[in-house]
C-alpha cells in the first residue's frame, strides 16, 4: 500500500497512532469501501463520521 495520510478523532481530540495502527486501520477502511458496488478505483478521499 502506498503512503497514506489518515488521522483518528474522538471527540475533537487526535489519537496518535503507531505505523503499524495507520497502516492496519487504513488498510482495512480502504479495503471495505474500495469493494463496495459504486465506488470508483481511482478514489482519492475517504471520510467517515460514526455518533453513537
Amino acid at each position: 500500500m502506498e503512503d497514506v495520510d489518515i488521522v483518528l478523532e474522538v471527540d475533537g481530540k487526535k489519537i496518535p497512532m503507531n505505523e503499524f495502527v495507520r497502516r492496519m486501520l487504513s488498510g482495512v477502511i480502504a479495503g471495505s469501501v474500495s469493494a463496495l458496488h459504486g465506488v470508483d478505483e481511482g478514489w482519492k478521499v475517504i471520510n467517515i463520521s460514526i455518533k453513537r
